[in-house]
């Protein structure tokens, strides 16, 4: 099922943009990054899609020659090039810190050519990476399904006109808290939308849950720098689910970690965007910038996945007002 992301219309700009440079799209695993620009590569008439997780795509990333590139690229996709508009996909770059590099050369040497490249934990990766284009790419945040994205997912076009509505109608008011509930409840991974929305049966999500959080683990300790990295961002994957107030650094989650280690961890993970660090504000106006010498509250990706991993979804079910859960 194809589901409408907000994204798309930020796509098209950068597609019209005068100034245009490759574009990065980041973001954690599953979100919809690869979906979403398969959707986007229907207005183009030449599309090139390279899987750098794949050795044979990875190695075309061995010269720094942006024309041997591309002509290994079309030879290998059985493409033949032309000069009507051309759109290059370079999914999980991470796997790459040469692709990453040569970005730069694309913006410089092939401004005709229209290049997407996506990642997930490209934190970890850039961290890899010796000389990063900085300036010559544009970037793209793309998160879970947001509340109006599951209301299209779940086909329900009365729901989103309301919501949109200002103010919203007494009528569909409860409405929407109930679809809002199911949704915080599902959550807005959109593999696990479109089973729900199949099966319309909670339960039967668990599984696919489960599976995913083990990937996001694997990956986040793939990219460890040395084994003791890894058991620190380990033990914080493990415990940061049952925190429930402002957190501290210093033995985060009842262990010896020190506050200069578990903040490292934590930020990376933060600006990977699986477990976000919200400092708290006195600000009245935007920007509305955390104090970070006060202690931070932790959030997770995904509802739906911090509730199955505290096994939490039976309860949530039963709930008439989530206020008071």
């Amino acid at each position: 099922m194809n589901i409408k992301r907000k994204s798309y219309s930020k796509l098209l700009t950068w597609k019209n943009s005068e100034n245009r440079k490759p574009l990065l799209v980041r973001g954690a695993r599953q979100v919809g990054k690869t979906t979403l620009i398969r959707e986007f590569a229907k207005e183009f008439d030449n599309y090139i899609e390279l899987n750098l997780e794949k050795e044979a795509d990875r190695n075309i990333f061995k010269t720094d020659d942006i024309n041997k590139i591309l002509n290994a690229s079309y030879l290998l996709k059985g493409i033949t090039p032309n000069k009507k508009p051309t759109l290059l996909f370079l999914d999980e770059i991470q796997e790459s810190p040469n692709a990453i590099q040569q970005l730069r050369y694309f913006y410089e040497e092939k401004p005709e050519l229209y290049v997407i490249a996506a990642g997930s934990l490209l934190e970890f990766a850039l961290n890899m990476t010796p000389s990063f284009p900085v300036g010559r790419i544009d970037y793209l945040y793309l998160h879970p399904l947001n509340f109006e994205e599951y209301l299209g997912a779940i086909k329900n076009t009365s729901a989103i006109e309301a919501l949109q509505s200002i103010p919203v109608p007494d009528y569909t008011h409860n409405i929407l808290l109930d679809l809002f509930h199911e949704y915080s409840i599902v959550g807005g991974m959109p593999e696990i939308t479109n089973q729900f929305v199949q099966e319309k049966n909670i339960a039967s999500l668990a599984r696919m849950y489960r599976k995913l959080w083990q990937a996001y683990k694997d990956d986040i300790e793939k990219y460890a720098r040395n084994d003791s990295n890894k058991n620190i961002i380990r033990h914080i994957v493990e415990t940061a689910p049952y925190e429930i107030d402002r957190i501290k650094f210093e033995g985060f989650g009842n262990s010896n970690y020190r506050s200069r280690e578990v903040g490292e961890a934590l930020r990376s993970l933060s600006l990977a965007k699986i477990i976000q660090l919200i400092y708290p504000t006195t600000s009245l106006i935007p920007p509305a910038n955390g104090n970070l010498k006060r202690r931070p509250r932790l959030q997770f990706l995904d509802t739906g996945m911090l509730n199955n991993i505290l096994s939490l979804q039976g309860e949530m079910i039963n709930v008439k007002d989530l206020n008071d859960f």
